[in-house]
């Protein structure tokens, strides 16, 4: 089990955040609360970036620090990246009531 760090604050979040770069095939514990998560990473995860801590089905909203902060554009698996590629933001659009 490799170390590396990443940001988990609350136990309904859909993504984490990667504390450094990631490397692909390696797995990460994240942690919050009461609840924790293997997960293994699939692509590079660059530091700031997120990654998904459980399978997200595309239409899901996907949470953050306990907010919602997009939806999922097509479904997406447990350790894959979590960015514009595949998330649509719901925040400040004006067009859609979070």
């Amino acid at each position: 089990m490799s170390e590396y760090k990443t940001l988990f604050l609350n136990e309904k979040d859909s993504v984490a955040v990667a504390l450094s770069d990631i490397p692909a095939e390696v797995e990460v514990v994240v942690k919050a609360d009461s609840k924790e998560f293997r997960v293994k990473i699939l692509e590079p995860i660059l530091f700031g970036h997120k990654f998904a801590i459980r399978a997200i089905s595309q239409g899901e909203d996907i949470l953050k620090y306990g907010e919602v902060i997009g939806a999922a554009v097509v479904p997406i698996d447990v350790g894959e990246h979590v960015h514009v590629h595949n998330l649509e933001g719901k925040r400040g659009r004006g067009d859609k009531v979070v």
